[in-house]
């Protein structure tokens, strides 16, 4: 039976023939690549000779190259063009390979041959970056489970394979309530106060639910927050935050709260069987925190700091509205609202004066022409190259030379198939161990479709998320490793988001903007006062975003630091824990935990959200060092920041790599500047 997986691909570079693919298609897939991959590990795991680096790492690292590439397709299109059918066999699928994996990674025999070689240490002759992939694989098997009794590894499967189950799950949940999360007006008067941009979304966004003649606010951030920063009738404010915010538990069919009840308690199983205290101990151990105490003492001196920040601006948010007639205390749905009308008020901006001139196109070319300038790749456009959904964009990525780097898609467009946020991932990662393996880099977002003909407006917080991701896209594309373990992004979780969160400094470049940021209308570039007012809205009132953020990350980390109990209720706990560190009045978390799909639809950001911010030390001091070389594009830095960041996936320890770079350790300091709550009292 033909089936695209079972070929090779003749497409351009590569890329998957999507066209080719059909959902039928993934069960024998995966069958056929599980099965390969198992007798591909049963030759290692048997083979009778002295275990060396190339018989035992080199053949892990080249194992399961089919499924790869199953699994690289099928993820990337459940989280960004579901469907029941995909949905039914990733719920099928997760839980197998889960138990596959933990099978693998726990492995007696296997880990045997790994240990030993990790023992051997330095008598084996390794290069640095052999070394380290040897050290993280031990670590991983030991991490895995690999030590346990046999009763242990046994329990230790059942687990991680109920844990996948969990997560497919919550993300089937939450698709299925972000897509049914509309808020329709069907009276003109009721978009008042609307930007032109948001009202022709919105109408695109109800002929596509097939209210043609209405209005439609989805769960998009892009639909969403413009909405309650602006909408002027204030009970369809609450109306959309409430909706917004129930994702998860506003019904019974979807709710979330048993998903992450057994989820806590099989993730504190799970720490404990590997001899932590909890599951924050456990996840953090590999990465730079090292302990959660450490995460909490960060996040600790910032939370004083943004709480107090916020509090003052609640008290002026306050203030206008009661000059305004407003009756009512500050609540979540009124923040937006009244704190665009304070920018407006103190700093003469308002983002419907910017959103003109943050086209979604050229936004697209300002990071690009960034990423020429800093690293001299260029993007060319392959128009007719196969694509995972007729709105993707796709091209070809060079570098100085003319040599071929990979293959960057851009997905940009939110629709009830793709679920919230924005994110990037691979259809193949890099490598070199089977030849010059180029990777193929996905960047998707959720940002609101314009009707034909009509180009696609950002807010300056779109255009961030466009830079972010595309930082984050560069880590994958310009890799340059042997190895498929460190390949790209595949470092310590509150290390990567260093290159992303570094990316966006790029966006506030005034001859960037002068260059990109031109008026939809009349193609006249962004003002000189609209720069710099822009310029200081990035630390005027702070501290209520810098809350919101911060609510969640210290949700996630006590979640996972707290003994979790038989009848564990989550959003009991997070009213308990929003209580106990005095959530300011009017504010809400950024993340939910009925909807905190970082943390529940797998566990990546488990005990992890922080990480943003933590990494956002290191990137506030990081664009010091351009700073201190007088030019945003001294190439000098530039060279530095790709050999040592951008370029070298993992194959260096985090604190090592960022003080190649930088030439020392980051000063903590350089984020309370950043986010202009250095002089705050607390």
């Amino acid at each position: 039976m033909s089936n695209p997986f079972l070929e090779d691909w003749s497409t351009p570079f590569g890329i998957p023939p999507f066209g080719q693919i059909e959902n039928t298609d993934f069960r024998p897939a995966f069958e056929m690549a599980i099965a390969e991959w198992r007798a591909e590990i049963e030759v290692i795991a048997t083979n009778p000779t002295e275990p060396s680096f190339a018989n035992t790492i080199t053949a892990l690292e080249l194992s399961g190259e089919r499924l790869d590439k199953v699994a690289g397709v099928f993820f990337n299109l459940c989280s960004s063009d579901s469907s029941p059918e995909l949905q039914e066999i990733e719920a099928e699928i997760a839980p197998v390979l889960a138990r596959n994996s933990a099978e693998i990674n726990m492995d007696t025999r296997l880990f045997a041959k790994i240990n030993a070689l990790y023992e051997a240490g330095d008598t084996l002759g390794l290069t640095p970056e052999q070394a380290r992939v040897l050290k993280l694989y031990h670590e991983g098997y030991v991490r895995a489970g690999a030590k346990l009794d046999d009763a242990g590894r046994a329990r230790m499967t059942a687990i991680m394979e109920r844990l996948a189950a969990l997560g497919a799950a919550f993300s089937k949940n939450l698709l299925a309530d972000e897509a049914d999360l509309e808020v329709v007006i069907d009276d003109w008067a009721d978009l008042a106060g609307l930007p032109e941009s948001l009202i022709e979304a919105a109408a695109k966004a109800a002929e596509d639910k097939g209210k043609p003649g209405k209005f439609a606010i989805t769960a998009s951030r892009s639909s969403m927050e413009p909405f309650l920063q602006f909408a002027e009738r204030r009970d369809l404010r609450e109306a959309a935050w409430r909706a917004f915010v129930a994702r998860g538990e506003g019904r019974a069919e979807t709710a979330t709260a048993d998903i992450i009840a057994e989820t806590m308690t099989l993730r504190q199983e799970r720490a404990r069987l590997l001899g932590f205290e909890t599951f924050a101990h456990y996840k953090l151990d590999n990465q730079m925190a090292k302990k959660p105490e450490n995460v909490a003492g960060l996040l600790e001196r910032v939370w004083d700091r943004a709480s107090a920040s916020a509090v003052r601006e609640r008290e002026k948010l306050q203030a206008l509205a009661a000059e305004e007639g407003g009756n009512h205390p500050i609540e979540p749905w009124d923040w937006a609202f009244y704190a665009e009308k304070l920018r407006k008020r103190d700093l003469n901006l308002d983002d419907a004066e910017v959103k003109p001139y943050m086209q979604l196109d050229t936004m697209i070319e300002a990071a690009f022409d960034t990423a020429n300038k800093l690293f001299g790749l260029s993007f060319a456009e392959l128009p007719d190259a196969p694509r995972h959904h007729k709105d993707a964009r796709v091209w070809e990525v060079t570098g100085r030379g003319g040599e071929h780097i990979g293959v960057f898609i851009g997905d940009y467009f939110a629709r009830p198939s793709k679920r919230s946020g924005a994110w990037m991932s691979t259809f193949r990662d890099q490598h070199k161990l089977s030849g010059e393996v180029r990777p193929i880099v996905v960047n998707t977002m959720n940002f609101s479709k314009p009707a034909a003909g009509g180009a696609a407006l950002l807010t300056f917080d779109d255009a961030r998320t466009l830079f972010h991701e595309f930082g984050h896209g560069l880590h994958g594309l310009m890799s340059d490793v042997s190895y498929p373990r460190i390949s790209g992004t595949s470092v310590a979780r509150d290390f990567v988001e260093l290159p992303s969160q570094l990316y966006e400094h790029w966006l506030m470049e005034p001859s960037l903007l002068r260059r990109f940021a031109r008026h939809v209308e009349t193609d006249e570039a962004m003002p000189d006062d609209l720069l710099e007012k822009l310029r200081k809205a990035q630390t005027f009132d702070k501290g209520g975003e810098t809350v919101q953020y911060l609510a969640s990350a210290i949700v996630d980390l006590e979640l996972h630091r707290s003994e979790i109990s038989d009848d564990f209720d989550p959003a009991a706990f997070e009213r308990e824990t929003l209580a106990r560190i005095g959530m300011p009045d009017g504010l809400a978390m950024r993340h939910r935990t009925p909807h905190f799909a970082h943390v529940f639809s797998g566990d990546g950001y488990s005990s992890g959200y922080y990480s943003y911010m933590w990494s956002e030390v290191m990137d506030a001091d990081a664009f010091g060092a351009f700073e201190e070389a007088g030019d945003a594009f001294d190439r000098k830095t530039a060279d530095a920041l790709a050999e040592h960041i951008y370029t070298a996936g993992g194959q260096r320890d985090p604190e090592a790599a960022y003080a190649a770079f930088r030439g020392r350790g980051p000063e903590p300091d350089a984020l309370l500047r950043r986010r202009g709550l250095l002089d705050d009292a607390a």
